[in-house]
């Protein structure tokens, strides 16, 4: 089947992107779970968990806004090949 083997072996290149978590500058203010909470988890304490290191592309615009809002400026996105 040709859809059966990675897609780096069938020589197709897909666009992914990382989420990347500044930690001396992530203060837990939560803006991130409000904006995109599929991706972003901040404990009471103010401890933020990120729920998927690589989303697809479906929820790049809720991401944008996450990283975007941060008060702090400690969340980017690093584009990458698969």
């Amino acid at each position: 089947m040709p859809g059966s083997l990675p897609a780096a072996e069938r020589g197709v290149v897909v666009d992914g992107m990382r989420i990347v978590v500044d930690r001396d500058l992530c203060q837990g203010h939560g803006v991130c779970e409000s904006e995109a909470p599929e991706l972003f988890s901040v404990s009471k304490d103010g401890v933020l968990s990120v729920l998927n290191e690589r989303p697809g592309q479906d929820l790049r615009s809720r991401l944008e806004l996450a990283v975007k809002y941060c008060p702090t400026h400690a969340l980017s996105v690093v584009e990458e090949e698969e």
